[in-house]
Formats: C-alpha cells, sequence, structure tokens
C-alpha cells in the first residue's frame, strides 16, 4: 500500500513543477453558460440589470404608444408615416427580446437560458437592430426624395413606401443571418450576459464578415444618412435665400441644422462604440479588455430603442396632437386644422411656412417645398416680384398643403 501512496504524492509534485498544469485549464476552458464570471462582483451584474430594466421599459412604452396611436388615427397612416412606424416596431421588438432576455440574465449573473438561446438572442438583436439602423437610413432618404425632388415627376406613394420597407428587412435579414449557417457566428460576450458575433475569432473568413457587416450595416447607412440630410440643407438654404428677408431665411436654416446634427449624434452614439469596439477586436483578438467595458457598446446600442421614439416621433406635431387626443379620450378622428397648425391662418409667408414646419425637420417635411419644382429663372422672377410688392410672396392657403411626415 505504500507505493501508491507514495505515487500520488508524486503525482501533484510533477503538476506544480511542470508545464502540464496549463494542458488540462487549455483543454477546458470556462463554459460561459454555467455561472458568472469570478472576475466581476456580482453587484455589477446588478446595475447593469436594473439599468436593462429601466431602459427597456422605457422602450416598450415608448413604441408600443407610437404602434397603438398610429393605428387608431387614420391621419398619422401616410407613406411617409411608413418607415417610421417600422422604426418603432423594430426598436419593440430590439428591447422585448434584447432588453428582456439582457435583464434576466444580468439580473441572474450569466447567461443562463443556453447554447441555442444564446445563437437566437443574438441573431434577434443583430437583425431587429439594423432593421432599426437602416429605417434611419430610409427616413432620410424619403425625405430628400420628397423634398428634393430628384425625379420630379415621380412623388413618394403607398408602393414606394412598401418597398422601403422591403428593402429594409431583406436587407438587414441577408446581413445577419450568415452567422446562424457558420460564416462566423453567435457566442457569448465577454460579460457572459449577451450574445453576438463573433468579433474574437482570429479565421480570415470571419475577419472577412466582420468587415462585410461594418461596411453594410454601419458605413453605408451613415453615409445616405449624411448625404439625404446634406442635399435637404442645400435645398432648404437655396429657397431660404430666394424667398423672404435674410434675416428670418436664416432661421429655419438653424432650425434645420440643429435638428439634422441632433439626429446625426445620435445616429453616432448609439452605433459608433459598438462599431469602434468590433473594428478593435477584429484587428486585435489577444487585446485584454475589461467585461464590464466590453459590456458598454451593446448597452449604447439597446438605448437607440428609447431616444429614437422621441426624435423621429414625438417631436412630430402632428404626432402629438394625436396622442393629446387619445389621451383625452375625445375620439380618433380629428380635425385638419389641429393637425396643421398653419392652415387655419389665412394667407401665409413662405418665410413663415418654413419657421413654423421646418422647426422640427425631424417629424416634418416645408410645406412649401411639397410641391417645389422651381427653376432658377422662376426664382428670379420671384425675387423681382419680392422686391416690387415689397415682402415675401404671399400664398393662398388653398396653395398651402400639409406633408404629413
Amino acid at each position: 500500500m505504500s507505493t501508491p501512496v507514495v505515487s500520488m504524492d508524486v503525482h501533484p509534485s510533477s503538476v506544480h513543477s511542470g508545464s502540464h498544469t496549463d494542458a488540462p485549464d487549455v483543454a477546458t476552458p470556462r463554459d460561459p453558460f454555467s455561472g458568472p464570471l469570478e472576475s466581476v462582483a456580482p453587484w455589477n451584474y446588478t446595475l447593469i440589470a436594473c439599468m436593462m430594466f429601466a431602459v427597456t421599459s422605457l422602450s416598450l412604452a415608448e413604441n408600443s404608444t407610437v404602434m397603438i396611436v398610429t393605428y387608431k388615427f387614420k391621419q398619422l397612416r401616410q407613406p411617409l408615416n411608413y418607415i417610421i412606424v417600422n422604426l418603432s416596431v423594430a426598436d419593440f421588438c430590439l428591447s422585448l427580446v434584447g432588453g428582456t432576455i439582457s435583464f434576466l440574465t444580468n439580473a441572474r449573473g450569466y447567461f443562463f437560458l443556453g447554447r441555442w438561446a444564446c445563437v437566437l438572442e443574438g441573431f434577434a438583436v443583430t437583425f431587429f437592430g439594423i432593421v432599426a439602423l437602416w429605417s434611419l437610413a430610409v427616413l432620410a432618404f424619403e425625405r430628400y426624395f420628397v423634398i428634393c425632388r430628384p425625379l420630379e415627376k415621380v412623388r413618394l406613394e403607398v408602393r414606394h413606401a412598401a418597398l422601403g420597407l422591403l428593402f429594409v428587412w431583406s436587407f438587414s435579414f441577408i446581413c445577419t443571418i450568415p452567422p446562424v449557417f457558420g460564416w462566423n457566428s453567435y457566442t457569448v460576450s465577454k460579460i457572459g450576459t449577451t450574445c453576438e458575433p463573433n468579433w474574437y475569432s482570429r479565421d480570415l473568413k470571419d475577419h472577412a464578415y466582420i468587415i462585410t457587416f461594418l461596411v453594410t450595416c454601419f458605413i453605408l447607412p451613415l453615409g445616405v444618412i449624411i448625404f439625404s440630410y446634406g442635399k435637404l440643407m442645400q435645398k432648404l438654404r437655396k429657397v431660404s435665400n430666394a424667398h423672404g428677408k435674410l434675416g428670418n431665411a436664416r432661421k429655419p436654416d438653424r432650425a434645420v441644422a440643429r435638428m439634422v446634427i441632433v439626429m446625426i449624434i445620435a445616429y453616432m452614439v448609439g452605433w459608433t462604440p459598438y462599431a469602434a469596439f468590433s473594428i478593435i477586436i477584429t484587428a486585435y483578438p489577444t487585446i485584454n479588455i475589461d467585461p464590464r467595458l466590453v459590456a458598454a457598446p451593446a448597452f449604447f446600442a439597446k438605448t437607440a430603442a428609447v431616444y429614437n421614439p422621441i426624435i423621429y416621433v414625438f417631436m412630430n406635431k402632428q404626432f402629438r396632437k394625436c396622442l393629446i387626443q387619445m389621451f383625452k379620450g375625445s375620439g380618433t378622428n380629428i380635425d385638419s386644422s389641429h393637425l396643421n397648425p398653419t392652415s387655419a391662418r389665412g394667407p401665409i409667408t413662405q418665410t413663415e411656412s418654413h419657421v413654423g414646419e421646418m422647426s422640427s425637420i425631424a417629424a416634418h417635411v416645408p410645406m412649401t417645398m411639397c410641391n417645389l419644382e422651381k427653376t432658377d429663372e422662376d426664382i428670379e422672377e420671384e425675387e423681382q416680384s419680392q422686391n416690387e410688392n415689397g415682402g415675401p410672396i404671399q400664398l393662398p392657403l388653398s396653395e398651402s398643403k400639409g406633408c404629413t411626415l
């Protein structure tokens, strides 16, 4: 019996002294579905869970309100509103799936739902996030299309809006489904409570997917947004300089500029940390980053579901009127004069129209630009007429048509 005892004593000494000690650790890495990280204190997960509960609750309340009000008031069901409602649907689904699961897993301290639930959550969050992101790009392009009229004889109709929605959902699906079938993968993040595309893979094939994903789902929509709002600003500045006095004409320029800056900053705040993190991890997969810091980009992306409705919907004068009407319980049809603040004022100047409507570009298209099809000669004639009449051109009420956005 002494020999076995000696052999058992020798084996531990060899484990501690030789390189054989690291072999079991390398061969059997920690299972992320088995328990929380020991390096992260439990209170960190509790804090993240509380923040996710607040963000998810606000997002679900705001976006469900958008859908309910749109359903109740047919005045809101216009082609230019389709993509805004689509944005709310995507944000609602993102919070319902991603926000709820993130709250539960952080409350537990690890992704206790298992591997298949991880793949499902990773795909759903990425898919609905890209749908929301591309909805912002299509929204910007539709505003450019309506205001700048690149195709003069073509107006935005229901079929055009439907094609925009079809593009958003199909393109987002094509971009996010490959990891499910082996081109990259959806895996647990470093914090251990959410799932995402595998940024840490060193495989060139996976790197190719990450690069494709970043170009098509971040850089390209950002380019569409900057181009569309840039062209919109140029058009508005041209019209403002052609109509009204210089001081008044600059007011809508500044208002639109502020709103465009707000929309672009909101886009960047929500998605730049996520994109930057993806690029860094893809370029340096062995980099050592604190798991709590790794959780920040995904959290910022989820918060977009809270401020998107505020920027793109609740700042909409027409929507606010319908929302107030719904809470008052006065019915589901409201008079058109409540939807268009200038419709009951008689003749209005083009400068006043711009100031009234363009102060909230996140929600409206300028009224006088809806049918704007003027050439440089027309503008020169109107400027001459203004000089002769001593003021801006007056538009009769019948020519002041509202554009729902």
